[in-house]
């Protein structure tokens, strides 16, 4: 098979070394990939939402599968924009329509979505800035704290926990009033606050069928002991001690069933993968969000368990053939430490060069933001730069192997948190 993926993550880069292991893959295309998929696969330079682009290469290259790994392609429409040609209508994709990328597009669609179909989740309310009267009359009456939630996509940023009733005031002003996170806080979801331990679980399905993928636990937050600013992901850990057999049923049972039905009940298209956060309290789930890609870095610590064909897990996902699909997991542990740049979530300095060690004993090293320069070095780009897996029978062992691995890695001012896994590690010990 030729394969484009779309994207140019450490999820991406994940994806393909996944990819390549399969015997049934002939050529994989990664646009616009990073410096560790040109080394593995072949870069295209092709913007993810460049559809008209896309379309073209995939004539030009024969491409037979599309796997979409960022969002933002997904809510602008790019499915149904290539199943609306005629030469790619009937082409496999990995990726819901646009209706069903609303889902993570829009969180009070996805809220809506969830109390019509019984998903358990927080209780609620949205409003627009035409309501911020009845909105900061509605802060009132709720409990401390309280969740803002910009009901558009604000890059895993546009989340706010506020602790005060003067906290939450400013900040619906600040979300509504004066445009915080752009258009995305256009709307503003206001949310009660779920206590307990966070956790995400993954699911591929197409449409009818679906496969419960490895759990992980991501750390979101900047500092250790989750302090300071939310980023888009700062490591993350699977299998999960605290989602056990019995959770994972309760999981399937209460949301994954009513979700997947949900889905075939109001006529949304969707092929690909659901990414459900979630809250364990007292041993009782319930949704904080519905995405509908693979999480990053929870992917690099679920992807290496998974030890049956991936690339037949896309095929069926993006041909309607999943329940055919037998899926193996290993119960080896994973453990994702990422590397930023200094100064990440804010703003921060590109270009410095990157030293990597020639192996990785126990673990594997994902590019996230990272460019070759004009010199040929590898140079950081973006704020993730370096995603590093260990793995081990025990979570301490995977957890050791990737800080092994990451103290092996350094560039002017890069940063990681040295406490991921330590949680769970406190919980079992």
């Amino acid at each position: 098979m030729n394969i484009l993926l779309l994207g140019s993550g450490g999820r991406e880069h994940a994806f393909a070394w996944k990819i390549l292991q399969s015997p049934e893959c002939s050529r994989l295309y990664v646009a616009p990939g990073n410096a560790g998929t040109a080394e593995i696969a072949q870069n295209v330079p092709l913007s993810i939402i460049d559809f008209k682009g896309i379309h073209q290469f995939i004539l030009d290259q024969a491409i037979d599968l599309v796997v979409v790994g960022p969002e933002e392609p997904l809510v602008k429409g790019l499915v149904d924009f290539l199943q609306s040609q005629p030469d790619t209508s009937s082409l496999p994709i990995v990726g819901p329509s646009q209706l069903g990328a609303t889902l993570e597009g829009s969180k009070d669609f996805s809220k809506r979505f969830m109390q019509r179909h019984g998903v358990p989740t927080a209780a609620y309310e949205t409003f627009s800035a035409d309501q911020i009267e009845a909105g900061l009359a509605y802060l009132e009456r709720q409990n401390l704290p309280i969740v803002l939630k910009a009901d558009g996509l604000a890059a895993g940023k546009g989340v706010l926990i506020c602790e005060t009733l003067t906290d939450a005031k400013t900040s619906l002003k600040e979300m509504l009033l004066d445009a915080k996170f752009g258009d995305a806080s256009s709307k503003v979801v206001v949310e009660e606050f779920l206590s307990g331990i966070e956790l995400s679980i993954f699911v591929a399905t197409d449409g009818k069928s679906y496969k419960i993928l490895p759990e992980a636990k991501d750390y979101k937050r900047i500092g250790e002991g989750d302090t300071g600013l939310n980023t888009g992901g700062m490591g993350a850990v699977s299998p999960v001690v605290f989602a056990d057999h019995a959770f994972i049923q309760k999981v399937e049972e209460r949301i994954v069933k009513p979700t997947i039905a949900g889905l075939e009940k109001d006529n949304i298209d969707y092929k690909g993968f659901l990414f459900i956060g979630l809250m364990n309290k007292d041993g009782d789930p319930s949704v904080i969000e519905y995405n509908v890609r693979m999480g990053d870095p929870e992917t690099e610590a679920v992807l290496p368990r998974i030890q049956s064909d991936f690339l037949g897990l896309l095929n069926g996902i993006a041909t309607g053939t999943l329940a055919e699909y037998q899926l193996k997991i290993s119960p080896e542990y994973a453990t994702t430490v990422v590397m930023v740049s200094g100064g990440y979530p804010g703003s921060y300095d590109k270009g410095f060069p990157i030293s990597l060690p020639s192996s990785a004993e126990n673990s594997v090293i994902f590019h996230a933001g990272t460019v070759q320069n004009s010199a040929g070095e590898i140079v950081n780009q973006g704020g993730r730069v370096i995603a590093v897996t260990g793995f081990g029978k025990e979570l301490q062992d995977a957890v050791d192997n990737a800080f092994a691995t990451v103290e092996k890695i350094s560039w002017n001012k890069a940063y990681y948190r040295r406490d991921i896994g330590q949680d769970i590690l406190n919980l079992t010990n």
